[in-house]
């Protein structure tokens, strides 16, 4: 098949037919996969990664077709490849030719579907490359391994996901003796006393290491790399998918970090196999083309909620609120047009009070519903402390902000605002004829 290329969106039809001999294979440079004579992964054409929105990165980026002239991509399902000559086998597992110029082994390595989602996720966030896998944590846990060795150490957020805090204090140091430092990442201060040179892998540029930045909560609304990150995970099983029925997971960063995990014998993703099916792949692409409009709904209605919420006298935390203490900060970092992201949270002081208002948001208004995960098209709601961060002790729960009584909220756009609003209204009158609940707030 042709790849024929258009100033500036370049558009890829189906892979290319491969010759019956290596000498005509090694000579098809017109057929490399990201219009690029890099050795890499997912990479972002002509310079599509300085583009300072994520929706026009994305519009600029490739557009792969059919195998057969269709507008949306083929799904190549098979796990194996085969070659015209046998010599082409030895050079592709030597590493002299790569998913680069479209030779691929078997899937747990590179896949071609795999392959073109990646290349979204890498315009998505400006990174020279990005390769996808079967789950958010499995993009932590393999960027983690592959930065570090035995016995380095890691400066991380208080503030981290649940299972990212559960990995670094108790599997790491089980497994592999990487210690972990939790932080208030806003005092920079106490970030650059915990670096411990010479072994500290994971946090700040200054020291000579990693910044690596889990951006899950915020596709679109902030761009992580484009401030100075080094590499940039996702569980794209949330706002990405919009869905909640996908598992999936993205690193995006150097081409160097990518190819480097995809490796044969020192690769993180290659060894421990976190592979995403090529039909979920294919799945996901079909959804990031409108990621933009959903993530400015979510943001706008969470916004607007969150406003009334305040003034109904309710303690509200969303960085959208002018007295949040950083809100110029995200105001500065944002780009411009996407909001302040879809989670709010309302702090009920209590366990018992907060279940009881998520009780009745979900089944006497159906305003929501009580479960855990983001960015759906449904808004969501759990208590953190008894759940998402559930694996954090009380002490590291109070130094994280989480309060016994915090639902936390990812705000959907299903129904209209208003109709939502109203349910949300009605819930809260519910409670404060059982409970007087504006009383004790």
């Amino acid at each position: 098949m042709a790849e024929t290329v258009a100033d500036p969106k370049t558009f890829m039809f189906g892979g290319k037919k491969r010759s019956g001999s290596v000498t005509d294979d090694l000579g098809q440079d017109d057929h490399l996969a990201a219009v690029t004579k890099k050795k890499a992964l997912g990479v972002v054409p002509f310079g599509f990664h300085h583009m300072d929105d994520p929706a026009a990165a994305l519009a600029n980026s490739r557009h792969e077709f059919g195998e057969h002239g269709g507008v949306n991509m083929s799904i190549e399902a098979s796990a194996t490849f085969t070659v015209m000559e046998p010599e082409t086998m030895r050079r592709m597992f030597s590493g002299e030719l790569g998913a680069d110029r479209d030779f691929f082994i078997y899937s747990r390595h590179f896949n071609p579907t795999v392959l073109n989602l990646s290349r979204q996720m890498a315009a998505l966030e400006g990174t020279e490359a990005a390769y996808c896998t079967s789950s958010g944590m499995s993009a932590i846990s393999s960027v983690l391994m592959q930065l570090c060795n035995t016995g380095d150490h890691v400066v991380a957020s208080r503030t981290l996901y649940g299972g990212t805090h559960a990995l670094l204090t108790h599997f790491f140091p089980r497994l592999s003796n990487i210690s972990t430092t939790f932080v208030d990442v806003g005092d920079m201060a106490m970030v650059n006393d915990a670096i411990q040179l010479g072994k500290t892998k994971v946090i700040a540029h200054d020291k000579g290491v990693k910044v690596v930045v889990d951006n899950t909560f915020a596709p679109m609304v902030l761009s992580p790399a484009r401030l100075g990150a080094d590499v940039v995970v996702h569980s794209i099983s949330k706002y990405v998918s919009g869905g909640a029925d996908i598992i999936a997971g993205a690193v995006c960063g150097p081409a160097s970090l990518v190819n480097s995990m995809m490796d044969l014998h020192q690769g993180a993703l290659m060894l421990l196999g976190p592979t995403m099916n090529a039909k979920v792949a294919f799945e996901l692409s079909e959804r990031i083309p409108h990621l933009s409009l959903r993530v400015k709904e979510h943001c706008n209605r969470a916004l607007v909620y969150a406003t009334r919420m305040k003034n109904l006298g309710l303690k509200v935390i969303y960085p959208g609120l002018e007295e949040h203490p950083q809100h110029k900060l995200l105001k500065s970092m944002a780009n411009k047009d996407y909001g302040y992201g879809g989670i709010l949270c309302l702090d009920m002081e209590t366990e018992e009070r907060a279940n009881r208002l998520m009780y009745h948001l979900q089944n006497y208004t159906q305003f929501g519903l009580m479960a855990v995960s983001l960015g759906y098209y449904e808004t969501l709601m759990s208590c953190s402390g008894s759940s998402t961060s559930s694996e954090m002790n009380t002490e590291e729960k109070e130094l994280a902000g989480i309060s016994p009584g915090l639902v936390r909220m990812s705000i959907g756009y299903s129904g209209t605002l208003e109709q939502r609003w109203s349910q949300f209204e009605k819930a809260l009158g519910r409670m404060q004829q059982d409970t007087g609940l504006f009383n004790k707030i």
